[in-house]
């Protein structure tokens, strides 16, 4: 099978295209109400409960930003790398706030390391996008596919 290159990227026939489109917009869709229930029945399982703790708000942010990736993904029709990289953040934090008690010293210190790590990439992936922006014509190239 050929390598996809710029020369041939948009050689693909409209109907594939399009074809693709509507699976990734369907996807999203369901994503999106997936995250919805869940938000739901966490908010149940919160009522029933009649208490609130912090791991429960941080996991209804975890679905607030998935939900945000969606909302920005439909769109735009380009994801940010660090969407993913904030929920793995909070996620981590979640699971030590969760697992403390059962964590060895060792443990603690690998998902915090963890979340530095991620975090060191964040600033990293922002560096590279103030200081070597995307093209012009990229930009037009890209929103140019998406309205066809």
């Amino acid at each position: 099978m050929p390598r996809m290159t710029d020369s041939n990227r948009n050689t693909a026939p409209r109907w594939a295209r399009k074809s693709l489109d509507f699976i990734q917009i369907g996807a999203l869709i369901i994503i999106a109400i997936a995250t919805i229930i869940a938000g739901g029945q966490e908010i149940y399982l919160m009522a029933e409960a009649r208490e609130v703790t912090l791991a429960d708000l941080l996991l209804l942010f975890i679905y607030l930003e998935v939900f945000t990736m969606v909302a920005v993904y439909m769109t735009s029709g380009a994801l940010p790398v660090r969407m993913p990289l904030y929920i793995a953040i909070v996620a981590l934090a979640r699971h030590l706030i969760l697992d403390t008690k059962h964590m060895t010293e060792w443990q603690l210190l690998a998902v915090s390391a963890g979340m530095l790590l991620i975090a060191c990439a964040i600033l990293v992936i922002r560096y590279g996008h103030v200081r070597f922006p995307y093209e012009k014509s990229l930009d037009r190239t890209i929103s140019n596919d998406r309205d066809d």
